[in-house]
């Protein structure tokens, strides 16, 4: 098992957001934890602890509006932090939802004003990723409706197609965009970018570079997430993931918490494709969780932890002997290769491998005992707690 764990965790890395050390909530409300990130550069910090523990997360993903206040102006600090914490600058995500012009959609916008609007900021953001030679901007608009009749969809289609192009104009050569979808919320009636094939039609009518970005929440009830996987892999077409898991819907619950079975189906589905086809698939993994009742970091230890875990298990499934069942139909047989891997217990070759590579056995224990916690509790628990008032 060694031989095959140590290269899988050698090569397996999974970014950070930048979000998930700030105070975020719900629809209805906030709790605000005291050791939570005020500032860029604490989210930096914060980050950095992450890395320096699990050494498998060294980008953090970055916000346009949250974590660029100056937009461009603010690409020099940003790379001052980086190079101060010891992370990476990873994929830029514009924010084409929050503010108050986009009411009514972003790029589905019927106001070509405010379609202009949503193209400078994401012209800036492709700016600001530049800069900071990230390569992958990730797309995820609010763009929909709430009531029948209130949009023309086809309308809105030609301007979303029209809107990519021009995004994928101003990408360097070395640079990807990535287009999410989303079935509902905030949008409950109709969502311009609903499913994954909306968005590999987006993805083909915006040009080469562009790619489907999968958020784990973002999907039905019982969809089967790792067929849409295997179709966008055989297409060429899967650019990255946000994960997460859910409950109900797009709960932002840590990662495996809920279905880790699922978690490790994707990952089998990728490293699959990869045996069979004999190449890296190049997809991007991220974490994409905020947490109000957990402690930020403390859940990012915890994910990284069981990302390792499920890319392990997935290495784990003897792919010669699963295609030779699959093509003599033993189902039995078949189903026993990921049964077997997944039961496999690898907790201990991770931990063999981090003391490998200088990293502590138990991330999660090293943090706890490190007094990081209780440092930054202390130094950010008046900022945090002055920030209530704006949430009530």
């Amino acid at each position: 098992m060694r031989d095959t764990v140590f290269p899988a965790l050698d090569r397996f890395r999974i970014e950070i957001p930048s979000w998930g050390f700030a105070n975020t909530g719900t629809r209805f409300g906030k709790f605000i934890q005291a050791a939570a990130a005020t500032s860029i550069e604490e989210k930096f910090r914060d980050a950095g602890q992450v890395h320096a523990l699990t050494g498998v997360c060294p980008t953090v993903a970055l916000h346009v509006l949250w974590d660029f206040p100056d937009g461009v102006r603010s690409v020099t600090k940003v790379a001052a932090l980086a190079a101060k914490y010891g992370i990476q600058p990873g994929s830029i995500n514009p924010n084409l939802f929050q503010d108050q012009v986009y009411k009514f959609g972003s790029f589905g916008n019927p106001d070509q004003a405010i379609r202009n609007e949503a193209l400078a900021h994401s012209r800036d953001s492709i700016a600001i990723a530049r800069s900071l030679n990230c390569r992958d901007i990730s797309f995820w608009v609010a763009d929909g409706s709430n009531y029948p009749g209130t949009a023309n969809m086809r309308q809105r289609k030609k301007y979303f197609e029209e809107c990519l192009r021009a995004c994928h104009a101003e990408l360097s050569a070395s640079q990807r965009m990535l287009i999410e979808y989303k079935p509902f919320e905030p949008a409950f009636y109709h969502t311009d970018i609903a499913d994954w094939g909306m968005a590999l039609l987006f993805s083909r009518a915006a040009g080469p570079q562009a790619k489907v970005l999968v958020d784990t929440g973002h999907h039905y009830q019982a969809q089967n997430i790792e067929q849409i996987v295997a179709w966008l892999l055989a297409e060429d077409m899967l650019g990255g993931f946000h994960f997460n898991d859910r409950r109900y819907a797009d709960d932002d619950l840590t990662m495996g918490s809920i279905d880790p079975y699922q978690v490790f189906r994707i990952f089998h589905e990728i490293l699959f494709f990869e045996f069979e086809e004999g190449k890296r698939a190049d997809v991007a993994y991220m974490i994409d969780q905020s947490h109000n009742l957990k402690g930020k970091i403390e859940a990012m230890i915890q994910t990284a932890g069981m990302a390792q875990e499920l890319f392990a298990k997935a290495a784990l499934v003897d792919h010669a002997g699963l295609a030779a069942a699959q093509k003599a139909t033993d189902l039995v047989r078949a189903e026993s290769f990921l049964q077997d891997a997944f039961a496999t217990d690898v907790r201990p070759a991770i931990r063999e491998w981090r003391v490998s590579k200088g990293l502590p056995a138990s991330p999660m224990e090293a943090f706890r005992q490190s007094g990081y916690l209780e440092r930054i509790s202390v130094e950010r628990a008046a900022r945090n707690m002055a920030s209530v008032s704006s949430y009530a």
